[in-house]
């Protein structure tokens, strides 16, 4: 067999997409292609010089003006509205081709109805799409400094053997920075730093920062969103992205992935990925490039929510590297043997780590160099194996459907009527947005036993997404590794987050079923109409209709269920208007509700409708608290994610609130500005992530409690300013760190059992736990009896003697619901979250991340019901007698 023949063997495709015109008529004489440094001023990575978005889009600007092989592209606009480039890359000829080429990635991409023969014929004919991009954390400076090195090199040496053989065989999608907010954020940080000028740099991508790797099924944020739709309307056939920081004296880390991998990762892309990386490592060798890297426990592929690995379950070779450095541009400590860990100090040739590198000199430049080195092997490679590459996304996507028409699940099925009527269009959309088929029946029709009514809707599972579709719904169960633990999350079960009840199909659809299956479509909302490119520009998306939103009855008064997320929207619109809310816990209608007056009825209709909210109008509502509505978010230092995510959640949702500070506890009379302040986790310290896993890993090498995080408010003013403004009748709302800040700061009458315990005693990484809630209480209002709420490195709370308050939700004997649970002793009947009573005010602290990532929208209400438990409310709140008796903690 043929060494050609051999590597086909290993690998498949990818895919890619963008609205591209067609390329300018002129042809006539361009000028040279100029060089960076000519236009920067400096050469890309020189010491203390670094590139900005807008430096690095007008040196592409000039590239294209004196070249035909490149056109720019804008795709959409960030967070913060700047205009969003690619550029595109290929001969003139393949250029002029584009929307052809384009068709075939997207027809071997979704191959129903495609034969093995019309399949080869098209991977013939078609140009692979390789998708590179740097800068996606943006404090890993060398990725978006090497992309106009990259496109500088292939455009001025274009008629080279090799490079020509690149531009005839592939279309190179090449993003300038994935991350242009992030890429400004921190250039303008180290600019700072060069100058003399200190402070903490802020979170470098609105409200998640690091956490942008952890957005990609979810697609919580404007950039997520715009990437997704980018790579569907290219389908690309590689999607590579760049990342800092190798392990020390690593210099480059390269897949293969260290176990354990994606469980649904389809063989064929999951192979090609491997074979990739090897051939990158080969290629930096031969340019005396040594220190490239394999596996290690470092960096595994188990988690999907890495937006540079999910594309795998999409039948796209993705992955990422981590090229050794850091942020800004300063060079690092020459590097001496005798300082190198134990296992690299003789300098010897281990299986994964075959050129070890001998130490020396390590610049920004070093950086960028093997970054491109990187770029132009996967876009040699790409070029080689084009025809195997296109030929194996067809055929990994004809696998998947061949091995879902004969095994179980054949498809998810998905009720309309939930907890929250919104919930599952909010799961469904993104799944569309994402290219699954969805289908819906128009008629009552039976699948295992069990009748479907009309308007149900059903994702079949024999579509070449389908690998997608199971690794998101079904429940994880982390694999025994020893002293491996979780890197990242270990369980992320979308139906139990989001609260959707789906059900499996573990026999096949009957031809009656089947006829009954009418495939979702509505009509679009056009691209970059609205700014937050919401999923409904997704024809399928559009299809998938909310339900009728109306207020029944007659009366001057709303009553809200807070079962539906979307009833805190219309609650935050109708403050903004100057409407009274009252908590009412009997309102004749079932359950505990938010009662609303003093809102304009046309405008409490018209809010019913756009939000899909089913409320109803009474003539009188019983006594009960006023809600408050002065909240406040503190913020202890810039850079920190979860504090970012919670103001995500706000501004989503239509709160109202205020980002304090240390000098404003400082300042004190926090009572006469705010009525409830919000701590999130980790709002202790700063950074962006620390590492690919950021906070949330610490599986290998970390511990297994939730830290005791006193510095969240330490000092003594602090202390002393926060103490009074609970004790004076204020709420303080807490989870996770800063649970723990608050029980140590605060000196609450309650212990977090967990603390201080090693993870071989006790761990969870980031995984569902089920809980059993007081629904009496008014933090708890709209929630099930049992819930599943996302544990990450968290607390688990008892209480202790002097306790006031009320335990509001708890472990059960078996807690783990996905992923990952060891210790479970330690959780078994504890308190998961407690109300506890100071003074005339509560602290109110989950052992839980109740919007983790902006995943668990099955949870967010607690955040919603908490917001206004103060004054009025928490002083009328009561819990359930005997709902929780303390266990024996172990």
């Amino acid at each position: 067999m043929s060494a050609r023949s051999v590597i086909s063997c290993l690998i498949r495709p990818v895919a890619l997409l963008v609205a591209i015109g067609g390329i300018s008529s002129a042809q006539q004489a361009r000028p040279s292609v100029p060089t960076p440094e000519s236009v920067f001023g400096f050469a890309v990575g020189a010491d203390s010089q670094l590139v900005d978005y807008d430096q690095s889009i007008g040196y592409f600007r000039k590239l294209a003006a004196s070249s035909s092989r490149i056109k720019l592209v804008e795709v959409g606009k960030t967070s913060f509205g700047k205009p969003w480039t690619v550029a595109v890359i290929s001969s003139p000829q393949n250029l002029a081709k584009l929307d052809r080429y384009r068709q075939i990635a997207q027809r071997l991409a979704h191959p129903e109805g495609l034969t093995d023969s019309a399949a080869r014929a098209l991977a013939r004919e078609g140009r692979a799409f390789v998708d590179i991009s740097g800068g996606l954390h943006a404090s890993e400076i060398a990725g978006s400094q090497h992309t106009p090195q990259l496109a500088y090199e292939l455009l001025s040496r274009a008629n080279d053997p090799e490079v020509r053989d690149i531009l005839d065989n592939v279309i190179f999608v090449l993003w300038p920075s994935i991350n242009p907010d992030g890429q400004d954020i921190v250039v303008n940080w180290c600019r700072d730093q060069y100058a003399g000028r200190t402070g903490s740099m802020e979170l470098y991508q609105k409200y998640i920062g690091h956490d942008n790797n952890r957005d990609s099924y979810m697609m919580n944020v404007i950039e997520s969103r715009v990437i997704q739709k980018v790579w569907r309307e290219w389908e690309p056939n590689i999607i590579y992205v760049h990342h800092q920081s190798s392990p020390e004296p690593t210099r480059m880390w390269i897949p293969p992935f260290a176990d354990p991998v994606g469980l649904r990762a389809p063989p064929i892309p999951a192979r090609t990925i491997n074979t990739i990386g090897t051939y990158i490592a080969q290629e930096l060798d031969a340019h005396n490039q040594p220190g490239g890297v394999h596996m290690l426990a470092t960096f595994d592929a188990y988690y999907p929510g890495y937006i540079d690995y999910m594309p795998v379950f999409q039948n796209i070779p993705a992955w990422w590297t981590e090229t050794q450095g850091g942020s800004c541009a300063t060079p690092k400590p020459i590097g001496r043997p005798e300082n190198f860990p134990a296992e690299y100090r003789e300098l010897r040739p281990q299986a994964l780590y075959l050129s070890p590198w001998p130490g020396g000199a390590w610049r920004l430049r070093d950086a960028v160099e093997y970054m491109v080195t990187a770029s132009r092997a996967t876009l040699k490679f790409a070029a080689r194996f084009r025809e195997e590459l296109l030929y194996n996304r067809y055929q990994s996507g004809r696998d998947v459907i061949k091995k879902y028409r004969n095994t179980a699940p054949y498809a998810y099925i998905v009720a309309q009527q939930q907890h929250d009527p919104m919930a599952p269009i909010e799961l469904l959309r993104r799944f569309a947005f994402h290219g699954v088929r969805i289908s819906q029946l128009d008629r009552d029709a039976t699948a295992d036993g069990t009748s479907y009514p009309k308007g149900t809707w059903v994702i079949p599972m024999d579509q070449e997404f389908g690998e997608l579709v199971r690794e998101l719904l079904e429940v994880q169960k982390y694999p025994e590794m020893g002293d491996d633990l979780p890197y990242d999350a270990a369980g992320w079960t979308l139906p139990y987050q989001m609260n959707v009840k789906v059900a499996e199909a573990k026999t096949p659809l009957s031809a009656d079923f089947r006829a009954a299956m009418k495939p979702v479509k509505g009509t679009p909302e056009a691209w970059g109409k609205s700014a937050d490119y919401p999923f409904t520009t997704n024809a399928v998306a559009a299809g998938i209709v909310a339900p009728g939103g109306v207020i029944a009855g007659s009366g001057e008064h709303i009553l809200l269920d807070p079962k539906q997320n979307n009833s805190f929207r219309f609650v935050t619109k109708a403050l903004v208007e100057g409407a009274t809310v009252r908590y009412v816990a009997n309102s004749g209608k079932g359950s505990e509700r938010w009662a609303v007056s003093g809102v304009n009825s046309a405008k409490a209709d018209a809010w019913a409708t756009e939000l899909s909210v089913r409320a109803d109008r009474v003539a009188t509502v019983p006594d009960g608290p006023v809600a408050p509505k002065r909240i406040a978010l503190y913020k202890a230092a810039p850079g920190n994610m979860d504090e970012g995510w919670t103001e995500w959640l706000f501004d989503t949702h239509g709160y109202s609130y205020t980002l304090i500070g240390p000098a404003d506890l400082q300042a004190g009379d926090l009572s006469t500005q705010f009525d409830v302040i919000v701590m999130a986790s980790q709002a202790f310290g700063g950074g962006g992530g620390g590492g690919r896993g950021g906070p949330a890993g610490g599986g290998r090498g970390g511990r297994g409690g939730a830290i005791d995080s006193t510095a969240l408010i330490a000092g003594e003013s602090r202390t002393r300013a926060v103490d009074a403004f609970v004790s004076g009748g204020g709420t303080v709302v807490a989870w996770n760190q800063g649970a723990t800040a608050a029980i140590t700061s605060l000196r609450l009458p309650v212990r977090n059992i967990v603390a201080g315990l090693q993870r071989s005693e006790f761990f969870t990484g980031s995984s569902i736990m089920q809980v059993t809630v007081d629904g009496a209480h008014p933090v708890m209002a709209g929630m099930p009896e049992t819930a599943d709420v996302m544990v990450s490195g968290s607390p688990v709370f008892t209480t202790l003697e002097g306790f006031d308050g009320s335990v509001i939700a708890k472990y059960p004997a078996s807690p783990l619901r996905s992923g990952y649970l060891g210790g479970a002793k330690y959780m078994q009947g504890q308190a998961a979250a407690v109300d506890v009573k100071k003074g005339k005010g509560h602290v109110v602290l989950f052992g839980f991340q109740p919007q983790w990532r902006g995943q668990p929208t099955g949870s967010f209400r607690m955040i919603f019901n908490s917001m206004f438990f103060s004054g009025e409310v928490s002083a009328s709140a009561k819990g359930t007698p005997g709902f929780w008796t303390p266990p024996i903690v172990p």
